[in-house]
C-alpha cells in the first residue's frame, strides 16, 4: 500500500511522469487517514496525498479483461511499471514476471511484496509488523522486558520504496547502455529484505568478530560504546553517541570531568555499556535534566560531541535549519486545501527534486489517458 506508490513518487521527483492506478473505488490507503480534525474523505488521507505526491491518475478495474487490454496499452509505451499486488491477483491479471517478459521485453518492472516473488513465502500476505520482524530488525528493538516493538509509521514501506527507486534507475541507465541492448529487467524488491540489508547489519559482523549477540536493549545501542543512548532532558529527550575516544574526552570536559571518571569500574567503556548501562547512565543523567535539548545540543556542537534532540512534530516544523533550507513544501490540493509536505533527503543539482502537481483526485485523468474513455471517468 505504501512501498510502489512512495517508489513511484520518488521517480515523479525526480522528473519521470507517473501515471497512478487505482480501482474503482480507490486506492485503500484514501480510507487510512490521517484526516484534517479527523473526518475521513477519499481525497483528504494525508497518507494518500503525500504518497503520490506529483503524479496523474486513473482507475481501472484489474479484474475485468477491459481493464487488463487497458493497463497493457499503457504498459506498451512505459519505461517503469511499479506494482506491489498480492501475488495471485498479478497471476489472475496475467502481469508475473515472466507474461511481462514476453509482452513488454523492455519494460523494468519493480515488484515490491512483504518477502520477494520467488521462494516458499511469495504468497504470504504481510504488513510492516511481519517484514521488521522476518527481516531481524524487531530481534533489536525495544526492552528486553517487554514484547518486540517494530518501527512506526510504515517505515519498512518507505525504506522498500526507496530501495525499488534506486534500482528503477539502475536498470533504466543499463537499458540504455550498449551492454544490455535495450532489455527492460524485472527488479524483485522483497521488502524484508531491505530491513535485513539497511537496518540489521551491524549484529552479524560483530557475532562473527566479538562472539556477541545482540539484543534489545531499550534506549541505548546494545553493541555500542557509552555513552550510546536516548536519555530525557529538562524539555524532552537528546540523542548523545560518542563513541571516538577524544568525543568521549570532549564529553566528560563539557561535564566538568566528575569525580566518578577516577573510578576503575567507570573507565570500561565496554563494560559500561554491555553490563551495567542503567548505571553509568545514571552517572550523567543529571547533567542531562538540568538542561533543555536545544542548550544540549549547541553546547555539543560547540564541542564537537555527536547529540541530536529528539523533536515533536511541532518542533520539526519550526526548526531553524529546515526552514532555512526551505526543506518543506506547501502544495495546494484542490479537495483538501495548502498542506506542507516534506522535502527531498538531498539537493541534487543536476536533477533536483521538485513537485509538479498535488496527488491526483479518484479517476482525475481518465478521460486523458484512457482511449476510450470508461465509464467511471468522472
Amino acid at each position: 500500500m505504501v512501498s510502489a506508490p512512495f517508489c513511484a513518487k520518488l521517480l515523479a521527483e525526480l522528473g519521470a511522469d507517473v501515471i497512478k492506478i487505482e480501482p474503482p473505488d480507490g486506492d485503500p490507503s484514501r480510507a487510512l487517514g490521517p484526516f484534517p480534525d479527523g473526518v475521513p474523505h477519499s481525497e483528504r488521507s494525508g497518507l494518500y496525498l503525500f504518497a503520490n505526491l506529483g503524479k496523474r491518475g486513473i482507475t481501472l478495474d484489474a479484474a475485468t479483461g477491459a481493464g487488463i487490454r487497458q493497463l497493457h496499452s499503457l504498459l506498451d509505451t512505459a519505461d517503469i511499471f511499479v506494482e506491489n499486488r498480492p501475488y495471485a491477483v498479478l497471476d489472475d491479471a496475467g502481469i508475473t514476471a515472466e507474461q511481462l517478459r514476453r509482452r513488454h521485453p523492455r519494460l523494468i518492472t519493480v515488484s515490491s511484496s512483504p518477502y520477494g516473488r520467488t521462494g516458499d513465502y511469495r504468497h504470504y500476505a504481510g504488513y510492516d509488523l511481519q517484514v521488521n520482524a522476518f527481516g531481524g530488525l524487531s530481534f533489536g528493538t525495544g526492552h528486553t522486558h517487554r514484547e518486540p516493538l517494530t518501527t512506526p509509521d510504515r517505515q519498512a514501506s518507505y525504506l522498500a520504496g526507496i530501495g525499488g527507486a534506486y534500482a528503477a534507475v539502475v536498470a533504466l541507465l543499463a537499458r540504455e547502455s550498449a551492454a544490455i541492448d535495450g532489455s527492460g529487467q524485472y527488479i524483485d524488491v522483497a521488502d524484508s529484505g531491505i530491513i535485513a540489508t539497511l537496518l540489521t547489519g551491524y549484529h552479524l559482523p560483530t557475532f562473527i568478530y566479538r562472539g556477541i549477540a545482540g539484543s534489545r536493549a531499550g534506549n541505548r545501542m546494545r553493541l555500542g560504546l557509552f555513552p550510546n543512548c536516548v536519555l530525557p532532558c529538562r524539555d524532552g529527550y537528546v540523542c548523545i553517541d560518542a563513541p571516538q575516544l577524544e568525543q568521549y574526552q570532549r564529553f566528560l570536559n563539557l561535564l566538568g570531568n566528575p569525580d566518578w571518571t577516577d573510578n576503575p569500574r567507570y573507565r570500561d567503556r565496554r563494560a559500561m555499556s554491555d553490563q551495567y548501562p542503567e548505571e553509568a547512565e545514571n552517572l550523567i543523567a543529571p547533567w542531562f535534566m538540568e538542561h533543555g535539548k536545544e542548550e544540549i545540543l549547541q553546547l555539543c556542537l560547540e564541542n564537537r560531541i555527536p547529540c541530536a534532540p529528539v523533536l515533536t512534530i511541532d518542533e520539526a516544523l519550526q526548526s531553524p535549519q529546515l526552514n532555512r533550507r526551505e526543506w518543506f513544501r506547501d502544495v495546494d490540493h484542490p479537495e483538501a486545501g495548502r498542506l506542507r509536505y516534506p522535502g527531498a533527503p538531498a539537493s541534487l543539482h543536476g536533477s533536483p527534486c521538485r513537485v509538479v502537481r498535488p496527488a491526483p483526485r479518484l479517476g482525475q485523468h481518465n478521460r486523458e489517458l484512457l482511449i476510450p474513455p470508461t465509464q467511471n471517468a468522472p
